[in-house]
């Protein structure tokens, strides 16, 4: 089974500023909600497996985005 890991933003339009930027590339990701276990607060985060992380990272910083933080899920 594949491992998700989960990035947060400081605000929901950074959330979708990035997912527009992952539609151009094929990578397989999911917006959702950010899970209780990581935050209380509202927002959003983008969901994707583990592996793809060194591109994720790769797609933010050459399209100039902003994330918060990764979680890995345990």
């Amino acid at each position: 089974m594949k491992q998700y890991n989960y990035m947060t933003f400081k605000s929901v339009s950074y959330a979708m500023k990035v997912e527009s930027a992952l539609r151009k590339y094929d990578i397989q990701y999911k917006i959702i909600p950010v899970p209780r276990s990581i935050s209380s607060s509202c927002g959003l985060c983008i969901r994707f497996f583990g592996d793809d992380i060194d591109r994720l990272k790769s797609i933010i910083e050459d399209n100039s985005l902003i994330y918060e933080k990764i979680y890995m899920e345990a």
